[in-house]
């Protein structure tokens, strides 16, 4: 049975899935959670460090172990990392576990948001656009399998965001 009083935010780095989780929680009156800052916050340590220690796997490993927690809990907004959907067992966990709300953007928007970001360990290569081309190509059919709901997040404002997402929510639950 799918928890759906806990709506589930995935999609590539830079789509906004921390200040529209904020908001929607706030907007809600629940709690928010970003499993990337719940690794930081339990470790002490930044991602990049953590990527750069462990390897991606060591990260992926702490990071399924985060939402296997979160996602355990009851009626809370979830932003994932951008890469949590590339574990099948992360998949399972989030879909039984909440409304999956995929955020999208274009590759370009992608590299404009994230340009000053050093905490993105996965684009820090000298061509960051081909990198996140790659990456998005990779994971969207996922996202998309994924989702109950998807919205283009470089076209609309946080706020239309969010009334997008709680006209389907409580769609759903009446």
């Amino acid at each position: 049975m799918t928890n759906t009083n806990n709506i589930i935010l995935i999609g590539p780095m830079g789509t906004g899935k921390t200040t529209i989780g904020r908001q929607l929680a706030k907007k809600l009156s629940v709690s928010f959670y970003d499993s990337d800052h719940e690794i930081e916050k339990r470790t002490g340590v930044e991602i990049a460090l953590i990527f750069e220690i462990e390897g991606e796997e060591g990260f992926r490993r702490r990071e399924t172990k985060v939402l296997n927690e979160l996602s355990q809990m009851n009626n809370i907004v979830l932003s994932t990392g951008g890469g949590a959907v590339t574990k099948a067992e992360n998949r399972k966990t989030l879909k039984n576990n909440g409304y999956i709300v995929y955020l999208k953007s274009s590759p370009e928007i992608l590299f404009r948001r994230t340009a000053d970001d050093k905490n993105r360990p996965l684009i820090q290569t000298d061509n960051r656009l081909n990198k996140i081309r790659k990456i998005l190509t990779e994971r969207e059919p996922i996202y998309i399998e994924m989702a109950d709901q998807i919205i283009d997040s470089e076209k609309k404002s946080s706020k239309q965001i969010i009334q997008k997402i709680l006209e389907q929510t409580n769609n759903e639950n009446n």
